[in-house]
């Protein structure tokens, strides 16, 4: 990528011009950066809420694995908003564990794998990373929207079946799973989003499924379903343990579909930094894209060591950059030392992992169909007019859909097979960028008679006149 392609990418000016070197006061600083925590909370915790579950976690191992993806963050967030040599964009970005992972963790889990061998993953993938970002610029271009909305649609329909698991109970072996309590609770619980959203105003709004969870919480509470007892007798604070959960093991299969998850993730945070640089009104160069980019993939790469996963830039948070007008970095990095602090919290996070399975079923629904309405939403900045660009979507989403709707298509394939295209996103990511070289950028062999799923691109429907 250079400064012709797209217009954020030139010289830097002068460090003490830009607008995101503006310092506020200490109190501003903490409400800000608080508010910035409230907005990606419901984010960031509901990660190691999915992977407990998926590894059969206790209350109390899920409790520390939230406290260690808290930690990790504030961590990530600092290092990207205050740099270091050759580390940190220095804008207003929050940095938390990234859902694109969430898919390819769980299939890593049911493919037979553990979670030493997710961290062993995310490790090794994320050095991989580390070491591209300098030729990443001539990567990217291979990941257009036509790409990356394919993939991140994929990555919310593949947890869809997790917030219906949730919704009924979270564990199909208990003798409760599937009944109409948890259904009910979990119907409560998106009941209540849709009303915060409908008739709150932009603050609770933004905050709904967050509210929604403790509110659902609540009802579970006070109806018996749920109890706190388990988060009892921990320690005010504690320092996060190396290892917790055991040295990492690496597989080849499991590193090799990770790889395509850090390759969604730089494509996101490259994003994000050009977003939030148009919304501050400052210019990035790729020396500076370059930086934020090797930050992301060293928090990341150092997250297992904590107990954590891969580490993005926050979308939502670049919109509330846009919303609340505050655009000063150091905001942002007083809302990573509250992760920090949070994550000193082991209490904090064994609370957060009594919460209902059926309350984040509820919540879940909602949360899991954004992250594939943005995809549908990237996919519309796509032309499909006069190529092929139809068909690429089509079968890459299709192909991403099989080990979702039918989890044991690949049970019979080589165990190595089995890994990487067990997970939706793996299987829609290589399907899209294949396909998407093969008609795109292959330009030999193409045909003028365009094939007969071409017509299908014309076909909308249209708003009616009164």
């Amino acid at each position: 990528m250079t400064s012709k392609t797209h217009p954020t990418l030139a010289p830097d000016r002068a460090l003490a011009t830009r607008p995101e070197d503006e310092r506020l006061s200490v109190s501003a600083n903490f409400l800000y950066g608080l508010q910035h925590v409230l907005t990606m909370y419901g984010g960031i915790i509901a990660v190691p809420l999915i992977v407990g579950q998926a590894a059969g976690m206790s209350g109390a191992e899920t409790g520390i694995l939230i406290a260690a993806c808290l930690f990790m963050g504030g961590l990530a967030t600092m290092l990207q908003t205050l740099g270091l040599p050759f580390l940190g964009c220095r804008l207003p970005l929050v940095q938390g564990v990234s859902f694109a992972s969430v898919a390819t963790i769980i299939a890593i889990l049911k493919g037979g794998g553990d979670i030493q061998t997710v961290f062993g993953a995310v490790m090794v993938a994320s050095v991989i990373g580390l070491l591209i970002t300098p030729v990443f610029s001539r990567v990217i271009k291979y990941f257009p929207p036509l790409v990356t909305g394919s993939v991140i649609t994929i990555i919310g329909l593949s947890l869809i079946p997790v917030a219906a698991q949730w919704a009924m109970g979270g564990h199909p072996k208990a003798n409760d799973y599937g009944n109409l309590s948890n259904i009910g609770l979990a119907a409560v619980t998106l009941f209540i989003v849709l009303l915060l959203s409908k008739l709150g105003n932009a603050a609770i709004s933004r905050l709904s499924i967050l509210l929604a969870m403790v509110l659902g919480t609540l009802i579970a509470l006070l109806t018996g379903m749920t109890d706190f007892s388990g988060s009892a007798g921990s320690s005010l604070m504690a320092l996060p343990t190396l290892f917790h959960f055991g040295l990492p093991t690496f597989k080849l299969a499991a590193i090799a579909s990770m790889v395509i998850v850090i390759l969604v993730v730089m494509v996101e945070t490259s994003a994000d930094i050009l977003a939030v640089s148009d919304i501050v009104g400052t210019r990035v160069d790729e020396k500076r894209l370059g930086d934020g980019l090797r930050a992301d993939m060293l928090s990341s790469a150092l997250a297992p060591i904590f107990g954590s996963f891969t580490q993005s830039a926050f979308a939502q948070n670049v919109g509330l950059v846009a919303v609340t007008g505050i655009k000063s970095r150091y905001a942002v990095a007083t809302s990573g030392m509250i992760m920090l602090a949070l994550g000193l919290l082991p209490g904090v996070g064994r609370i957060i992992a009594a919460v209902p399975p059926a309350v984040l079923g509820g919540a879940g629904l909602v949360l899991f169909g954004t992250v594939a309405a943005s995809g549908i939403r990237t996919l519309t900045k796509v032309k499909y007019e006069n190529n092929m660009n139809m068909i690429i979507v089509a079968t890459s989403v299709g192909f991403g859909m099989i080990p979702i709707v039918k989890p044991e298509f690949y049970d019979h394939f080589p165990a190595w097979f089995s890994t990487i295209f067990h997970s939706g996103i793996s299987s829609t990511a290589l399907m899209a960028v294949v396909l998407n070289l093969i008609f795109n950028h292959i330009k030999f062999g193409n045909s003028d008679q365009q094939s007969v799923f071409v017509a299908g691109t014309n076909r909308i429907v249209k708003e009616l006149e009164d």
